[in-house]
């Protein structure tokens, strides 16, 4: 007991010194913007901040802005948001070292001076990848990340690193070193995770561009709930080099890297630039695709699919609205609608998602919180984890007759054999290949799907993994797909919501309609999604979204 007093106390020591850190960093912030605005009393940063990144960039190419204005706006900008939201875990100080060189060469990218917000789990040299994990803590990364590197050679300047929570399974964004990052257009609901601090900070507009992961919706969940723009690619288009992940080795779920923005010009301009000769030279497994320029400015009508419902998780009013109309808007612009009719998605939910992450049976997600003092909202998950084989059967079978979903979820939670996992791959392949099969017989370009919105109260993603349906579907087809917010929950909306039922009335249906509740004015996206390797045109449906 003394010993474990010991460990118990060390480790609380090392959550107080990174809090520290984080203090720390933010009176360099501060300490930073103050010096300059001393220096540039008539610098103005707000129109600097209004600028989108397309023509701030040009800006600052052709000399006619200022590097370090544009970077002491955002710094600025950054600090209020981080105090406002907590979605900031560190300043990167040598962004300002990197800010005087680019000053000095004037070696230009596509990216030249713009500064850069990363997510926690992405590797920048010196500093701390925790995934919001006690052990991680005080290791700094040897190397950049092959996404940073390429960034700083088009001329980024990364600039901070951003809050996740722990273990990056989670759609919310809390863990105990650095606590919970609320969304900055309403603080009692979560940003939405696992790129939680980057959808934080760039919806305060504390970040022009951000980079983060998404294995089952962590770019997507985030962008929505906070009222940006994001991508989330082919799991191989962009390098994961120097990329932590939540549950290393399973190839059942795509896990992919992708960019938040305000708008999609930026998400494409990021894009752009990251699919040069640096990314396929650093990273040779990314196949040498440079972004496709005449597909994603196309004019050419497009033959749209689109669902307004997945079956497994019934949408909120605001959602089946946002469908609607962006589906009436397309059509009056010229597009063909073409109804998408889903099947089994709570098959691939239990059998594809839920089993292929913890094909192991929860073995690797287990050991990842061994010598952590909490486990928070992964506590059920973790104990369902942490049990034998025979419990998890025995406690499927009880709960089925009251709690299907619930029953599904723990049997497909035990443990695999080498067969049984290539034999889930070859299941994957399959169901892959008859969804393409459906897509090209009604001769479809792209898809127009719902996103899970508004943003849930903080502390509910815990309570409802199940809801992930919507954006998951993609990480096991591996198909691109971006969100963007089209449309804001209305009285009317929030009204409809006391008839909301769910397709399973269970405890999980009843606690979705209590998230959602009390969301007037917060914004809601569509998902746009296209086939594999074709990032360009679903930027380009997206864009057309966007205008529309």
């Amino acid at each position: 007991l003394l010993l474990r007093w010991r460990r118990r106390r060390g480790l609380w020591r090392k959550v107080a010194e990174a809090q520290q850190r984080q203090e720390r960093s933010l009176v360099r912030m501060e300490t930073a913007v103050q010096r300059f605005r001393e220096q540039n009393p008539s610098v103005n940063a707000v129109s600097i901040l209004s600028l989108p990144l397309p023509e701030l960039s040009k800006k600052l190419r052709d000399g006619s802005l200022p590097l370090d204005h544009v970077f002491y706006s955002y710094v600025g900008k950054a600090l209020q948001i981080a105090t406002e939201t907590n979605c900031m875990t560190e300043y990167l100080q040598e962004s300002e070292n990197q800010l005087r060189k680019a000053k000095l060469t004037g070696k230009q990218g596509l990216l030249y001076g713009v500064p850069v917000s990363i997510k926690d789990s992405i590797n920048c040299q010196g500093h701390d990848s925790t995934m919001g994990f006690i052990k991680y803590l005080n290791k700094p990364a040897a190397e950049d990340s092959v996404v940073v590197q390429v960034l700083r050679r088009q001329g980024a300047i990364p600039f901070v690193k951003t809050n996740v929570p722990q273990s990056l399974i989670s759609y919310d964004c809390k863990n105990l070193i650095f606590g919970q990052t609320c969304n900055p257009l309403l603080y009692t609901r979560t940003p939405g995770g696992s790129s939680g601090g980057e959808g934080a900070l760039i919806g305060g507009g504390g970040s022009i561009l951000g980079i983060g992961t998404d294995v089952g919706g962590s770019l997507r969940f985030p962008a929505a709930f906070c009222g940006v723009c994001a991508l989330k690619p082919t799991g191989n288009r962009l390098s994961k080099r120097g990329i932590l992940s939540g549950v290393v080795g399973q190839k059942a779920v795509a896990a992919a890297v992708g960019p938040l923005a305000k708008d999609v010009e930026s998400l494409a301009l990021c894009m752009r630039a990251l699919l040069c000769e640096d990314m396929f030279n650093l990273d040779s497994t990314v196949p040498p695709l440079p972004f496709n320029e005449e597909v994603y400015s196309s004019t050419q009508p497009l033959r749209i699919g689109y669902y307004e419902t997945d079956f497994f998780t019934m949408p909120s009013p605001a959602m089946r609205r946002a469908v609607r109309e962006m589906k009436q808007l397309l059509e009056e612009a010229g597009h063909t609608l073409v109804p998408f009719e889903l099947t089994n998605v709570d098959y691939v939910m239990f059998h594809f998602c839920v089993r292929g992450l913890f094909s192991d049976g929860g073995t690797s997600f287990v050991k990842k919180f061994n010598g952590e003092l909490e486990r928070g909202s992964m506590e059920l998950l973790f104990w369902l984890a942490k049990s034998p084989d025979w419990l998890k059967t025995l406690l499927s079978w009880i709960a089925k007759p009251f709690v299907p979903r619930f029953s599904s979820i723990i049997r497909s939670m035990k443990a695999n054999t080498v067969s049984e996992v290539w034999s889930l791959h070859h299941e994957i392949e399959d169901f892959c290949h008859q969804f393409i099969a459906q897509w090209k017989k009604l001769n479809l370009d792209v898809m127009l799907c719902p996103m899970l919105g508004p943003a849930l109260r903080i502390g509910y993603p815990g309570k409802l993994s199940v809801a992930v349906s919507y954006t998951m579907l993609y990480n096991a087809l591996d198909f691109p797909a971006g969100v963007v917010p089209v449309t804001m929950v209305t009285d009317e909306d929030d009204d409809e919501l006391k008839d909301y039922k769910g397709y399973y009335r269970d405890w999980w249906d009843r606690t979705l309609a209590k998230a959602f509740g009390g969301s007037v004015g917060m914004p809601v996206a569509v998902q746009c999604v296209a086939l594999p390797w074709q990032e360009e045109l679903c930027l380009r449906f997206m864009k057309e979204v966007e205008t529309l």
